[in-house]
């Protein structure tokens, strides 16, 4: 029987990073968790994650940043981006696979993650 998917999330607010493991373990994730940039990318090498939802705006280095340097080491690894802004800045997205809002229904999380994970069973959501 093959494991669960593992997802990496990487996000500075601490309260959302929690309640998304949660939400991504009840829904038959395994979790890894990092509050910032560099952190994640120590864990992304250390790991074979199946995908990253990763903040866009955090200190020190920004999502964008993140997902950029993920690219480079394991460039097929589905990134899911969240933010809080309505609009990101042109070309933040080249370098992720979706993008979504915080705050959206639990379910829009884990229906995009399983969207990436499994591009033959249906269309991924652009969310922003």
């Amino acid at each position: 029987m093959p494991s669960s998917p593992l997802i990496l999330c990487i996000d500075d607010e601490l309260i959302g990073l929690r309640v998304r493991k949660v939400v991504l373990e009840r829904a038959g994730f395994r979790v890894l968790t990092a509050s910032d940039g560099p952190s994640g990318l120590d864990l992304f090498r250390q790991n074979s994650v199946d995908a990253v939802v990763l903040d866009y705006s955090m200190p020190g280095m920004n999502g964008d940043e993140v997902a950029t340097c993920m690219r480079s080491l394991r460039a097929r690894v589905p990134i899911l981006l969240l933010s809080a802004y309505i609009e990101l800045p042109p070309g933040i997205t080249k370098s992720v696979n979706s993008t979504l809002m915080k705050g959206n229904d639990p379910k829009i999380l884990i229906d995009t993650l399983l969207g990436l994970l499994h591009p033959a069973q249906g269309p991924v959501r652009k969310a922003l």
